[in-house]
């Protein structure tokens, strides 16, 4: 027995059984359809009429009322659901391009449509219209692989008029996104004030800093000023003017014509310029968080030398991954991000060659994986202490040699410059920094003779130091970060043994408690803060160098044990930032 195209199978069966076979043709709906296309083409056996009138524009298109509906949930109910299209064999259609009508007609029958830029918004309508969902989507994924600065506002605006959800939440995810772009094109200065306040109130914007979202603003008032200058109030309530630095907001009071002529404008940034310099806390203003991925990095560190090592953990999926060395092996760095850029800054190389205290700043970009030399520092700082304010690098203490400093360096990216501020009251290295509220704070170390526990802040209005109430115990080495207004001081040694005891200071009430301790034992050790919670990186326990990760959450007030770093280390600086854009292959 032979087949044609298909399958055929042919039961033998037995003598008191009857015979059964069975046939499909895998071809056949396909052909089926060609044939029934092929019959519309040459108008047989059509049973409808669709009358197209689009503006000036009619066109009558033929087909079979079976094919349109089992295409077409709406042709199907206009065919069988007792409306009155069920008996006509002229159906009027209105609202939608004869040439669109006709695609999607072919479509019924071809299961197959070609769509161009010019055409697929008035496709897609259609599509909707008539509830071909295949088709819209098909619309939606080409529109999304088209979306680009200047069309998303657009593409977003037409998926909501529609209704098609899928394309409206990828359209504003590209927004949020990119919106430093967006906020340059043509759609951006036709939002209207509702859309904007809207736009720029969303936590997901992906800025380097709030003066990107205030520039913004203030060219879209710009680009119709008489009419947009009343508006200005309401979009700087939703600006976050307290993620807003205090000499960026004194060079706007002074020199933007906008708010020159609002007083209620002038007034409310002078109270927020207070309020930053005042130093109060900004619960009021939630920090952007992007829906873009970081990873904690970790660089450098010491396991019998100096490494060079930059790694990456991401938290969500506890993955590292191995980014590009650092230019010079270094440990007992300090280690910030300032707009996405990583800084590494001083340190030492210990090799078998010899030790070598260092002067050097570097930078690793994300974007490209590579890293850059900046502007060395006035001196070198071994254990040295690191923080940012108002996009500022302050390098606090450390050591050269025998020399441990009470000096104090910053750096602005912008100049690619350091300059010296007031000395600490005490020399300090392996001092751990915090910021808090635009305040710097130096908490321990070791002044040359004794571990401490002294603290103080830095006053950068008045460039000067402020001593606040000492921890309950001394600590050089430790890990020190801010977390809801409180500063934590992890670890640490106190010239006897490593700890693993923690301490935070509550800055509203100027007073040190002791907290849950690690599970382990660590000085030298790496800290940070990752979507509210506190990590610690390595350290070493006295006897070997750790390769542990442990996570505080401050909401069950519990350690945890979370991941192993890719080997035991010490001196390792810490920080958040951007995923890479270029990983290296594994």
């Amino acid at each position: 027995m032979s087949g044609s195209a298909g399958c055929a199978a042919e039961v033998m069966p037995s003598a008191n059984a009857s015979r059964v076979f069975s046939y499909a043709l895998d071809s056949h709906t396909a052909a089926a359809f060609t044939i029934m296309n092929e019959m519309r083409l040459s108008q047989q056996l059509c049973d409808v009429t669709l009358k197209v009138k689009y503006k000036d524009l009619e066109e009558e298109i033929m087909a079979h009322k079976i094919v349109l509906a089992s295409c077409s949930p709406v042709f199907r109910a206009m065919f069988t659901a007792g409306l009155r299209e069920r008996g006509m064999e002229v159906i009027p259609i209105e609202g939608i391009h004869p040439k669109v009508m006709q695609r999607l007609v072919e479509f019924a029958y071809t299961a197959s449509i070609t769509v161009g830029e010019k055409c697929v918004l008035h496709v897609m309508t259609g599509a909707v219209m008539y509830q071909m969902d295949s088709v819209v989507q098909a619309c939606c994924d080409f529109l999304v692989e088209q979306l680009d600065p200047s069309n998303a506002i657009g593409f977003a605006a037409f998926a909501e008029e529609i209704g098609c959800q899928e394309l409206s939440l990828k359209a504003r995810e590209y927004i949020y996104l990119h919106f430093s772009e967006v906020a340059k094109q043509e759609e951006f200065f036709n939002l209207t004030q509702c859309q904007l306040v809207s736009l720029i109130s969303r936590d997901e914007l992906n800025v380097r800093c709030e003066s990107e979202v205030y520039h913004a603003c203030i060219q879209w008032v710009k680009y119709e000023c008489e009419s947009r200058r009343p508006y200005i109030h309401a979009l700087l309530n939703a600006v976050r003017c307290h993620s807003l630095t205090p000499n960026f907001l004194q060079t706007q009071l002074q020199k933007c014509e906008i708010l020159r002529m609002d007083s209620k404008c002038k007034d409310y940034l002078v109270g927020v310029f207070k309020e930053l310099t005042l130093h109060k806390p900004t619960q009021g203003c939630p920090c952007r968080s992007p829906k873009v991925s970081q990873l904690i990095y970790s660089a450098g560190g010491y396991f019998r030398q100096s490494l060079s090592y930059l790694e990456a953990y991401n938290p969500l999926d506890a993955r590292w991954v191995r980014l590009a060395d650092m230019p010079v092996p270094r440990s007992g760095l300090a280690t910030c991000t300032v707009n996405g850029l990583l800084y590494v800054v001083g340190g030492r190389n210990n090799s078998p060659d010899g030790n070598t205290d260092s002067n050097a700043l570097d930078c690793y970009n994300p974007m490209n994986n590579m890293w850059s030399a900046c502007a060395p520092l006035h001196l070198p700082r071994n254990r040295v202490g690191g923080g940012v304010i108002d996009g500022m690098i302050y390098a606090v203490g450390g050591s050269e040699g025998c020399s441990h400093h009470s000096t104090v360096e910053r750096y602005d990216p912008e100049k690619d410059q350091w300059e010296f501020v007031a000395a600490m009251s005490t020399s300090r290295i392996g001092v751990g920094v915090a910021i808090a509220n635009r305040l710097l704070y130096a908490i321990g170390g070791f002044d040359g003779t004794s571990r401490l526990n002294s603290a103080e802040r830095y006053y950068p209005e008045d460039n000067k130091w402020e001593t606040i109430g000492p921890m309950n115990t001394v600590r050089s080495g430790a890990g020190v970060c801010n977390l809801r207004n409180c500063v934590y001081a992890i670890g640490g040694y106190d010239g006897v043994n490593q700890l693993n005891s923690v301490e935070r200071y509550e800055i509203e009430n100027g007073q040190w408690t002791c907290i849950a301790p690690m599970k382990h034992k660590r000085s030298a050790l790496g800290v940070t803060v990752y979507q509210g919670k506190i990590y610690v990186l390595g350290g070493y326990d006295g006897q070997d160098f750790l390769s542990s990760v442990e996570c505080f959450d401050p909401d069950t007030g519990q350690w945890t044990e979370v991941t192993q770093m890719t080997s035991g280390r010490s001196g390792v600086g810490v920080a958040v930032t951007l995923e890479p854009c270029r990983l290296p292959p594994l």
